[in-house]
C-alpha cells in the first residue's frame, strides 16, 4: 500500500497554517492511456450523427431502356427528354456512398474503466512534473496539490 501523502494549508496571504493528509485518491497510479480513452469517449458525445433519406434520388419513374437502342443502360424518365436519373453518375440521381445514421459515432468504455481513469486524472493533479507538462506555469505555487483556506489563522 503506497504511503500516505501530506499536504501544506496555506492562508490567502501565501503562510503554511497546518498540514492535512491527502485522500488514497492522489496515491492511483497515472494511467495517461485510460485517461485519453475516457475524454474521446465523452468528446464523442457531442457529435451529431449525419444521413440521408434511404430514399433521396430514387423518387421517381425511371427505368432503363436497356440494350438495342444505341444509347446507355442509365435509368431515364418516362415521356421523352431523355433525362437520366436515379443512378449515382447522374443530375438528381442517388448519391453513390452517402453517410448513413446507423454509423455507430460514440464510443463507450466499461464503467470501471471511466471510474479508473477519473481517479487517475485526480491523482495527477497532484504531480508536480505532469501539471507542468499540460502547459501550466507553476514556478511560483510553493507546492502541488496547492490547498488554501480562506478561514482566519
Amino acid at each position: 500500500m503506497p504511503t500516505k501523502k501530506t499536504a501544506n494549508i496555506y492562508n490567502l496571504q501565501g503562510r503554511p497554517t497546518s498540514k492535512t493528509t491527502l485522500p488514497n485518491i492522489f496515491t492511483t497510479p497515472l494511467r495517461p492511456d485510460v485517461i485519453k480513452r475516457a475524454v474521446l469517449a465523452t468528446q464523442t458525445n457531442r457529435i451529431q450523427p449525419q444521413g440521408r433519406d434511404p430514399m433521396a434520388g430514387k423518387r421517381t419513374t425511371a427505368e432503363s431502356q436497356g440494350t438495342g437502342s444505341g444509347i446507355s443502360r442509365v435509368p431515364r424518365l418516362k415521356g421523352g427528354g431523355g433525362r437520366a436519373k436515379f443512378a449515382p453518375s447522374t443530375v438528381g440521381g442517388r448519391q453513390p456512398h452517402p453517410p448513413t445514421t446507423q454509423k455507430r459515432i460514440v464510443k463507450r468504455i466499461p464503467r470501471k474503466e471511466a471510474h479508473l481513469a477519473l481517479l487517475s486524472a485526480i491523482a495527477a493533479t497532484a504531480s508536480k512534473a505532469t501539471v507542468k507538462s499540460r502547459g501550466h506555469k507553476i514556478t511560483n505555487v510553493p507546492q502541488i496539490p496547492l490547498v488554501v483556506t480562506k478561514l482566519p489563522s
